[in-house]
């Protein structure tokens, strides 16, 4: 049974990908399982071949698509930051 889904997004200074974490009765993802999730957002960005890449993620309840935007384009709101290496 799904009970939430976590949102993983580049930040801002790059375009990026977006990926979504389905977590089957489990309240909060551990570090790992995000690190993991955050890396593979940031391996299909445009800052794949950077060091240390800031990638935000929250919960998918908070992540909008604004009227009239391009596709993709989201906004998102109680966000964290994790930095990983592609």
């Amino acid at each position: 049974m799904q009970t939430k889904l976590t949102y993983g997004s580049i930040q801002k200074t790059f375009t990026g990908s977006h990926t979504i974490l389905r977590l089957e009765n489990k309240p909060i993802p551990d570090s790992n399982t995000l690190i993991k999730v955050a890396t593979i957002a940031a391996i299909h960005s445009k800052a794949k071949k950077s060091s240390n890449v800031p990638v935000d993620y929250c919960e998918v309840k908070y992540v909008k698509k604004p009227n009239g935007a391009k596709p993709g384009m989201v906004i998102y709101t109680h966000n964290k930051t994790l930095v990983v290496t592609p």
